[in-house]
């Protein structure tokens, strides 16, 4: 699987705090194994969102995403529920 950063996402992942990008970057990997590993949490979201999913870094820092094909990923975004407004 091939993840693509968008660069919303980049812009946003260099403001997030130390913390969360080491949880970014084990999660990433949980990621590219299995998409939907429990420890993720991975849903589909609702709304003007429906055609993305969110999987869970730490605490309330979630990563949206679009699955391209079967083997790109897009990484949209990443920050706290604030991301969905």
């Amino acid at each position: 699987m091939i993840i693509r950063l968008t660069s919303k996402f980049r812009k946003a992942y260099k403001k997030m705090p130390k913390m969360v990008k080491i949880k970014a970057e084990e999660k990433e990997k949980i990621f590219k194994e299995n998409p939907f590993d429990a420890r993720l949490d991975t849903h589909k979201l609702h709304g003007k969102y429906k055609k993305y999913w969110a999987f869970t870094v730490i605490g309330q820092y979630r990563i949206m995403l679009a699955f391209c094909s079967k083997e790109f990923v897009d990484f949209m975004n990443i920050g706290t529920h604030d991301i969905y407004k």
